[in-house]
């Protein structure tokens, strides 16, 4: 398992007012400004509110930064139990062409 000190989440989100549905993309850094930084991009897709945090820990589960039996914990509690600096941002309301 990769160690995780911090994960910063960037994401967009777009409502398409003409079929009624919210989209979102993200970047995601962990362990920002240390040796070990990586960086993800999570592509435009379906999903509102805080579900770019649920798709986060996805892609860390995927790239081997959280072990998947823990993929039923909620990120920020997984980040609380193993003193994770966790930090989101949101920008709602953007254009399609910006995500």
């Amino acid at each position: 398992m990769k160690k995780l000190k911090t994960i910063d989440i960037s994401a967009r989100e777009w409502f398409d007012s003409v079929n009624g549905n919210s989209y979102f993309s993200a970047y995601i850094t962990v362990n920002y400004n240390k040796p070990d930084e990586a960086n993800f991009y999570l592509p435009f897709q379906y999903g509102y509110g805080e579900q770019y945090v649920t798709e986060t820990k996805t892609a860390l589960i995927k790239h081997g930064y959280i072990p998947e039996y823990r993929k039923d914990c909620a990120l920020w509690r997984y980040c609380q139990e193993n003193n994770i600096d966790l930090r989101t941002r949101l920008l709602e309301n953007c254009k399609k062409a910006s995500l």
